[in-house]
């Protein structure tokens, strides 16, 4: 039996008034691949991201999370992680209790699992600590423990290096090349290429809406 691939993209453009942005963009991403995007800002990574999230229509072309076209399918896919743009938290309450308020909105983990999660990316579960005096290295920390929590078969992390220092930077390498391993489908735009080489199965360098 054939496995389903993760993201599968077919000729999807995208334009903003006489602007086009995306221009037939097709890509699939299987089970346990690690597929980069680099790019300079306004190349159109991010509107890419957001119509394979769901958060942008595409004004042509079709896009299926695990199976399922988005847009019609589904608003969201199921079973995706994200990290777009700056991570959005409460300000004056702890990263462990952001987490646990965003865990109850679908219930399918608890407590131990959030403290696993960010025990993994280098953060400390028992850090009482506001996010709003986290550093952004922290934060940027925080948004990819949201990403990975609940497990996720497929991750869209745009930019997730932002903010991390060089041995940061290196822990997260390490654990999205273990994601990897262990099957997630990810998709992961940068615009430092050599951090893509590093870490990516295949590279798309990304110009004038794809090419």
């Amino acid at each position: 039996m054939e496995q389903k691939a993760g993201i599968e993209v077919a000729h999807v453009s995208k334009a903003f008034g006489k602007e086009k942005v995306l221009s037939d963009v097709s890509f699939v991403i299987p089970p346990g691949t690690i597929y980069g995007i680099a790019g300079n800002n306004g190349s159109g990574k991010t509107v890419l991201m957001k119509c394979i999230c769901g958060f942008m229509r595409p004004d042509s072309g079709s896009i299926r999370v695990n199976g399922k076209q988005v847009g019609r399918e589904c608003d969201f896919p199921d079973g995706l992680g994200v990290i777009i743009e700056t991570p959005g938290f409460l300000p004056n309450v702890s990263g462990y209790k952001n987490l646990k308020i965003l865990a109850s909105l679908k219930a399918q983990i608890g407590k131990q699992e959030i403290r696993k999660t960010l025990q993994r990316v280098g953060l400390d579960p028992a850090m009482r600590k506001a996010v709003s005096n986290y550093s952004l290295g922290m934060r940027q920390r925080l948004g990819i423990a949201q990403a990975i929590m609940e497990d996720p078969d497929v991750l869209v992390l745009d930019e997730p290096f932002n903010g991390l220092d060089k041995e940061g930077a290196a822990q997260m390498r390490e654990l999205f090349k273990e994601l990897g391993r262990q099957g997630k489908a990810i998709l992961l735009a940068s615009h430092n290429v050599q951090d893509m080489e590093i870490l990516c199965d295949e590279v798309h360098e990304m110009e004038d809406g794809w090419k």
